[in-house]
């Protein structure tokens, strides 16, 4: 697998900052599993709401961005670096506010998003792309082929509007939490980020 980013030329990346799910938490096991094997810092943090003793839904997206903004600032200081040295992603919802937060100007080397939610389950007409023409980072998509979040085909569709170079990984028979395939995954998370120059 090739990727072409010859036309990126800034800093490689010196760390990837990781957002969880709607349901989910900083030790997902794909969090984990990914820390393991990329040879740059990964870190991966907790929205506020998961941190209540009581289990609470999600707030709304703007706060969850205003969440990003701040982990990705916090995390560039302990690291001694800019924020746009620093790729952020996450996985369904986490990615999903992570790259709303750049479509509003977070300055990041590009965006990692796992299992993107393009739509509710069964209302593909509600997209959650209005912010993709804003995006002009690199980006890698990895998702299951079978994932009710969004079809291959209306994928293949949605990216078109993003303007940064886009990849897209698919993981073959996986659903929107993939257990399967994740070879797949973290060797073509390691080959992306090694082609950015």
């Amino acid at each position: 697998m090739t990727f072409d980013l010859a036309w990126v030329s800034m800093v490689k990346p010196k760390g990837l900052l990781l957002f969880h799910g709607a349901g989910g938490n900083k030790d997902h096991f794909v969090f984990r599993l990914i820390e393991e094997e990329i040879q740059i810092p990964v870190h991966s943090v907790n929205f506020s709401y998961r941190d209540q003793s009581r289990r609470r839904p999600p707030p709304r997206a703007q706060k969850l961005v205003d969440e990003v903004n701040l982990a990705t600032s916090n995390w560039a200081e302990d690291l001694g670096i800019p924020p746009s040295h620093l790729l952020i992603g996450g996985r369904s919802m986490g990615g999903r506010v992570a790259s709303m937060a750049v479509a509003n100007g977070l300055k990041s080397r590009g965006l990692v998003l796992l299992s993107y939610p393009l739509h509710p389950v069964g209302k593909p007409e509600k997209l959650r792309t209005g912010h993709f023409e804003a995006i002009d980072r690199p980006c890698i998509f990895i998702s299951g082929d079978m994932d009710p979040f969004g079809s291959t085909r209306l994928f293949n569709e949605c990216i078109q509007l993003i303007e940064g170079n886009v990849s897209m990984i698919w993981l073959k028979n996986q659903s929107h939490d993939p257990r399967k395939n994740l070879n797949v995954l973290t060797s073509s998370l390691k080959e992306w980020i090694g082609a950015l120059r």
